[in-house]
């Protein structure tokens, strides 16, 4: 950090520079001017002084003696004068008053500038800037330890980091260690503004890191995280699905059952697989104590049945051969998460979209809760929409649940 306050010092000095030199030039102009005033004042003096001589001599009231001696003396006062101004040209006068204003004002420069800088300044981030190597690895792939002790490093450095300490917690916690995770996710928790969006999530995954650095076993301290963070947020998941363990440990199947279907019905993708594993474990688990358990139908398979059809007259509009594609997304996304793809004639015909007929394995309807189902005409065969297709949706559509066909009727022209 020496180097910015050595900047600093420099850039100071020359602002204060700036301050005094157009003060010293203008005093410098000041007096050149007055001193050319002052020498061609004295040349019209003695040119006046040496005419009336003249005068005299010819009138005949000097005689040449006595006119060579006055002006030799009239000479020598004038060249006297003009060596006195030529000294005084070269020293500048400052006025006591004056001084002591330039003064202040190039003082107020430095104070000024500590004071902006106080506030504004980024001494912490360009310190943290200049202490980390450019590249710490040479170029090479760091392996899951060495990035790690890197980010252990840099939050050294700028422990107020709350991205930082989210990052390393949420890795500590995949590698298995919870007490470090759990003291990770504290100081995130620390450093958030308890209105901030993410405050009741993170404090979820505290309680969930306390709760596997304590071997899977509630605590009093586990506890008043989880009250805390279901009082900013009633259904976050992680702290239901704890709820959720806990209850199951202690053979209340049914507390296990509730608080996982209340997580399930408000998640996706991976979490409402796990969580929907748990609730049919629960399930089972009831049904082997002889409880009569309804049907769930958060368990029932993925699966949306439609009868898809098209309007007489906008069927008369394009060719038999026409494409037809059949999607449903996620509401309001854009990646299919199923596809069919059909002909005008086959319509009108019934479809079933499911996980089988998932662009991606990785992300089919099971993943979602939720979708809109819409078909298409497309005009040229491409699967993305163009002006002049022709199309039918509905939304929302339940993935599970509905066992009856739905009818999606082609009925709208895209403008």
């Amino acid at each position: 950090m020496i180097e910015l306050w050595v900047g600093i010092a420099l850039l100071t000095v020359l602002a204060i520079a700036f301050v005094f030199l157009p003060f010293v030039r203008a005093r410098r102009l000041i007096q050149n001017e007055v001193s050319e005033d002052r020498e061609q004042q004295n040349i019209e003096i003695f040119q006046e002084r040496l005419s009336e001589l003249e005068e005299e001599k010819a009138a005949g009231n000097l005689d040449d003696t006595d006119y060579a001696t006055l002006k030799t003396e009239l000479e020598r006062n004038l060249l006297s004068d003009v060596n006195e101004q030529k000294q005084s040209k070269n020293k500048i006068a400052l006025t006591s008053q004056t001084l002591v204003t330039v003064t202040l004002l190039a003082l107020m420069i430095p104070v000024a500038a500590i004071g902006l800088y106080s506030v504004y300044g980024r001494s912490a981030d360009l310190e943290l800037s200049m202490q980390q190597p450019k590249d710490p690895f040479n170029g090479k792939q760091p392996t899951l330890e060495e990035a790690v002790a890197q980010l252990e490093k840099e939050l050294k450095l700028n422990p107020e980091n709350p991205e930082g300490w989210y990052l390393l917690s949420t890795t500590y916690m995949n590698q298995g260690r919870f007490k470090e995770g759990a003291a990770g996710f504290e100081k995130v928790v620390s450093l958030l503004p308890e209105d901030s969006p993410q405050y009741a999530d993170v404090l979820g995954q505290y309680a969930q890191a306390l709760f596997f650095a304590n071997e899977s076993k509630m605590s009093p301290e586990i506890k008043t995280v989880i009250d805390k963070t279901l009082a900013i947020k009633p259904l976050e998941i992680t702290v239901l699905g704890l709820l959720g363990i806990d209850r199951y440990e202690h053979k209340d199947y049914q507390g296990a059952l509730d608080y996982w279907l209340k997580a399930l019905r408000n998640s996706d993708g991976k979490t409402a697989e796990s969580l929907r594993s748990g609730v049919r474990n629960a399930r089972d688990a009831l049904i082997a104590e002889g409880v009569d358990v309804p049907e769930i139908p958060e368990l029932m398979p993925a699966s949306i049945s439609l009868k898809v059809n098209i309007d007489d007259q906008l069927k008369q509009q394009v060719a038999a051969d026409a494409t037809v594609f059949v999607f449903a997304r996620e509401v309001g996304g854009r990646i299919p998460l199923a596809a069919v793809k059909l002909q005008v004639s086959d319509l009108p015909i019934d479809v079933v979209l499911d996980d089988s007929k998932a662009m991606n394995p990785q992300s089919g309807l099971s993943t979602v809760s939720t979708v809109e189902v819409s078909a298409r005409v497309s005009k040229t065969g491409e699967p993305k929409e163009q002006p002049g297709d022709l199309y039918g949706l509905i939304s929302p559509v339940q993935v599970r649940g509905i066992t009856l066909p739905m009818i999606l009727t082609i009925d709208r022209v895209v403008e």
